[in-house]
């Protein structure tokens, strides 16, 4: 990893860095230099270089992909000493030997496009190949093609698919249409083991699961509900250490002592980390948190193991910033009755038209409202 870092941190002789991306370069070399702090995007590309390492190829297509849409990625590098543009792509500089790594910028056509990447990830298997979003919300206009072919291919006619597909979602006081990638919509398509879909909450997560897509023996779509704030968010990074040692996990529980719990919150996403923010706040240590990485295949035994530490728990809660009748709640319901047998509530926005709200200040009230629920209200008052 430390070796993929240097060659993602160091420009050509000759070639002229831009200084902000010079800032972004030295504040990645201290993550190596002190083995944490690593981010989502650094550790995208980290998992992108290993993968390339060991001879697979990597496709990442995207409105915004070659920048990232938050300008967190800089994939692409473009010389600011030249006259004219000439880029410079560290991922494909690793070495000699290396895989093929390409990255396109594409058009505002998401329904061709993705359909062709679905073709690119059917004819090259061993390829990781990634669509991603310029906000969630934006795969709404292909899916059709989700319908008919990503999700249902297999079934209809044994083609298998590796797709990945990234979709920035999140409630953000952004307004509505970008807020969500619609999870509820791919979590109802769920049957058969024809999917996977994960809404990983830190980058060491992101890393394992991005490797785990193409060095598993089976090939099943993948769709990650990717974040926004949370790429620069300083409490959701990893150590280098989570990187080498550790593995994808489906389930995410705290470490704490189960004795002295008595709630459990269950949630998955960026809300975690405002739960855990306004939980270290009140000093409640007689509440877990409990993330939910992976929706589908559902992890049933591996839930059930994380909630049978909390014996002495009375109160079991799922915490969503979706409203009711979006986001993973529908789908968890049944499989939480059966888990806790019907002991359990739910936190969270109302049944909603909309996704989010546009206005900012009535987002806030609702966000704020959902932690006064869950965790207690703060001692700093109910709004920022």
């Amino acid at each position: 990893l430390k070796a993929i870092g240097e060659k993602l941190t160091t420009a050509p002789a000759g070639f002229g860095v831009h200084r902000k991306l010079q800032r972004i370069l030295d504040e990645k070399k201290r993550m190596f230099e002190s083995n944490l702090g690593f981010d989502w995007a650094t550790s995208e590309a980290l998992s992108f270089g290993s993968l390339l390492m060991d001879g697979h190829p990597i496709r990442l297509s995207g409105e915004d992909s070659g920048r990232g849409t938050f300008s967190h990625r800089h994939s692409v590098w473009w010389n600011s000493s030249s006259a004219v543009p000439e880029p410079y792509m560290p991922l494909a500089h690793l070495s000699p030997d290396q895989a093929r790594f390409r990255v396109y910028d594409s058009p505002l056509s998401e329904f061709s496009v993705l359909a062709f990447e679905y073709g690119n990830s059917m004819a090259e298997p061993n390829m990781l190949t990634l669509w991603e979003a310029q906000f969630g919300d934006f795969v709404n206009n292909a899916q059709s093609v989700i319908d008919l072919y990503i999700t249902s291919g297999e079934t209809k006619w044994q083609r298998l698919s590796g797709l990945v597909l990234l979709l920035p979602h999140g409630w953000e006081g952004m307004g509505p249409e970008h807020s969500s990638a619609r999870l509820e919509r791919f979590l109802q398509l769920c049957a058969h083991n024809n999917i996977q879909v994960c809404y990983p909450t830190t980058p060491a997560q992101y890393f394992h699961l991005l490797r785990r897509q193409i060095k598993s023996t089976y090939r099943k779509p993948l769709v990650v509900m990717t974040p926004k704030s949370l790429l620069r968010n300083p409490q959701a990074v990893s150590s280098i250490q989570d990187l080498s040692t550790a593995d994808f996990q489906e389930v995410l529980d705290e470490t704490l002592d189960p004795d002295f719990v008595t709630k459990v919150l269950m949630t998955s996403g960026k809300i975690f980390y405002e739960l855990w923010q306004r939980k270290q706040e009140l000093k409640a240590d007689d509440i877990a948190i409990i993330r939910l990485e992976q929706f589908y295949p559902f992890p049933k035994e591996k839930l059930q193991q994380a909630l049978s530490r909390y014996q002495n728990a009375k109160n079991w809660v799922w915490v969503q910033e979706e409203p009711e009748n979006m986001g993973g709640y529908t789908f968890v319901r049944n499989q939480l009755d059966e888990l806790i047998e019907g002991r359990w509530e739910y936190i969270g926005r109302k049944a909603s038209a909309s996704p989010s709200t546009g206005f900012h200040n009535i987002f806030r009230q609702e966000q704020v409202a959902i932690l006064d629920e869950a965790v207690g209200r703060s001692s700093y008052g109910s709004m920022d």
